[in-house]
């Protein structure tokens, strides 16, 4: 059997006590899909199943639940020992960008040190009486003070938001050079989650019973001029919260939800947003500071893969290339790739971002316009919302309207009634 991750988390964050319309809500699914989830859950977790008097039903389940659900599959625990894994794992890949470029960076600069001095070397030998030192180019001049790059902005690193687990965490400079080359992630990868769940929301806050302009302003395309007349954009939430439409007197249309007005909880409504809002993409959450270094880094490894070629194509050095150098000629095409990648990648992501954004803005301008609409308000609107509240009601399921629970047996409740 295979367990809904989201299913569980929402259980969690709702207090162990819900309806599937609760768990709808919170974690953005099917209504049908909740309820057929969460059977199957209390089955595997010691849940219990608590009947109303009015027939509705709400699932309650142990605190230690997800420990129970650990022990009798080792999916899950292998799930949780892969996760622990993986952060190790991807903190190691993130910092080893950084740690390639400085390698390189050391690497290319004894390089070439070595290379001038098999070719300073040549030249003493050929000329007789000449200064030993002539041709000797001291070697910080050559090697910059990298130590400097790498320590910017080392005491005022900035907090920065972390979009696949929402946790303010603090960056370093090698994680500074993976955020600068490949940026911090899709920071709308759960905008479908946020939708949906904002939807239920909002379906929550109206007590089951709304209009299809309240709808809209969290909706992308909404069809042409005929589907929004027939609001054929409200189907998918009809589906997905198993709702129901009504026409009213003056022929329009509004929708009401009986799933999702029962609860297992008494609470007041939830803040949403106005409409929504898609987050724009940022190139990078590292600092100015750190970008800069990157930068610089990246530069001095480039002009430095550059300067080793052209010293490696020197007729002085043919006879030395062995050993170190030898290695180094041989692995020279991967560090001008790298070089060039280094900044390239960036630059390129850059442009692309740009244009994301652009995107971005439209589709916000877009939905805040409708929540504009619906905010303004109207005849029309207003003789809607008020038909739409004769649908509206709220059922909270309390411990002392209870029919049937099978925590206990049905003979002690019967004597206890």
């Amino acid at each position: 059997m295979t367990l809904n991750p989201s299913i569980i988390n929402a259980v969690e964050k709702l207090g162990y006590r819900v309806t599937s319309g609760d768990v709808a809500t919170q974690a953005g699914i099917e209504v049908n899909i909740a309820q057929r989830e969460l059977l199957a859950l209390a089955s595997e977790a010691g849940g219990h199943l608590q009947v109303a008097e009015s027939g509705e039903i709400a699932f309650a389940f142990p605190q230690n639940f997800k420990a129970i659900l650990r022990n009798k599959y080792w999916q899950l625990k292998l799930k949780d020992g892969w996760e622990k894994i993986w952060k190790v794992l991807f903190y190691l890949i993130r910092i080893s960008f950084g740690i390639i470029l400085i390698a390189s960076i050391l690497l290319i600069l004894v390089a070439i040190v070595a290379i001038l001095v098999v070719i300073n070397s040549s030249q003493d030998n050929e000329s007789s009486g000449g200064n030993d030192g002539g041709g000797f180019i001291p070697v910080g001049w050559l090697i910059p003070d990298w130590w400097w790059f790498v320590s910017w902005d080392n005491n005022n690193y900035q907090r920065y938001e972390n979009y696949n687990t929402d946790d303010k965490k603090q960056m370093n400079f090698l994680e500074a050079v993976f955020s600068f080359m490949f940026g911090d992630g899709n920071p709308n990868y759960n905008l479908e989650e946020r939708r949906w769940q904002t939807i239920g929301k909002v379906i929550r806050n109206q007590q089951g019973s709304i209009i299809a302009e309240q709808i809209t302003p969290y909706l992308d395309e909404i069809g042409s001029l005929v589907a929004q007349e027939y609001e054929d954009y409200m189907l998918p939430i009809l589906t997905r919260f198993d709702g129901k439409p009504e026409v009213s007197p003056d022929g329009q249309l509004i929708y009401h939800f009986p799933e999702l007005q029962t609860t297992a909880q008494q609470s007041e409504p939830q803040l949403i947003t106005t409409y929504l809002k898609e987050r724009k993409w940022r190139f990078s959450l590292a600092t100015s500071g750190q970008i800069l270094g990157a930068i610089g880094l990246g530069s001095v490894n480039l002009i430095g893969a550059l300067m080793l070629g052209s010293l490696l194509k020197t007729p002085e050095i043919a006879g030395y290339l062995t050993g170190f150098l030898g290695f180094v000629q041989f692995i020279y095409p991967i560090l001008l790739i790298y070089g060039i990648g280094f900044l390239t990648i960036p630059l390129i992501r850059y442009f692309w971002i740009q244009g994301k954004n652009n995107k971005i803005n439209e589709r916000n301008t877009m939905r805040q316009k409708r929540a504009n609409i619906l905010a303004q308000g109207g005849s029309i609107l207003k003789k809607k919302l008020n038909y739409a509240r004769q649908f509206a009601k709220k059922m909270v399921i309390h411990q002392d309207n209870l029919a049937y629970t099978t925590e206990t047996d049905l003979l002690e409740q019967e004597i206890e009634e």
